[in-house]
């Protein structure tokens, strides 16, 4: 299944791309997921910056096939692998379990000082006969998820710029 979303913010990609690439962000973004537990791993080496996020969410009000396949809670596994200034491949998987989305993020300038975060990519869930049932919750979460990612990038870089200006 095709999965694409976007986070808009009022500043530059570089500026985007510099929030991302935050622990403190990505720690106030579990948060804000209400993850019941999580770790974050940014690390730079030889011009690629990784980003691993770990996460466990609550599977309440998932639907029943769902709760069957992973239980009453799901480890989620995010990578993000930032290759240029603009561009990350990105993955999110759910570690011993026959599903997930792969795809790339993209930062692209909207011309008038500010950048759309762009997630494209395909989410895939390999179970007989509900694979594709799972697809669509799977993408419903991400697409949450995201959402409030963007929610919080947005309070995080207006928080960043009353700090300059302070």
């Amino acid at each position: 299944m095709r999965f694409r979303h976007v986070n808009s913010y009022a500043v530059t990609p570089a500026q985007v791309r510099t929030m991302l690439t935050t622990s403190a962000f990505r720690e106030e973004v579990c948060v804000h997921q209400r993850a019941l537990e999580h770790t974050v791993d940014v690390r730079e080496q030889g011009g690629t910056t990784t980003v691993v996020i770990t996460q466990s969410q609550a599977m309440d009000g998932a639907p029943a096939a769902a709760r069957k396949l992973v239980g009453s809670s799901v480890r989620i596994v995010q990578r993000e692998s930032w290759t240029t200034a603009e561009s990350a491949d990105f993955a999110m998987e759910i570690p011993g379990k026959p599903g997930h989305l792969r795809g790339t993020i993209t930062l692209v300038d909207k011309g008038d000082g500010g950048c759309d975060e762009v997630f494209a990519g395909d989410v895939k869930v390999n179970v007989p006969l509900v694979g594709g049932k799972l697809e669509g919750f799977v993408a419903d979460i991400l697409t949450r998820a995201l959402r409030r990612e963007g929610q919080v990038g947005v309070t995080w870089l207006q928080r960043a710029a009353e700090e300059q200006t302070g």
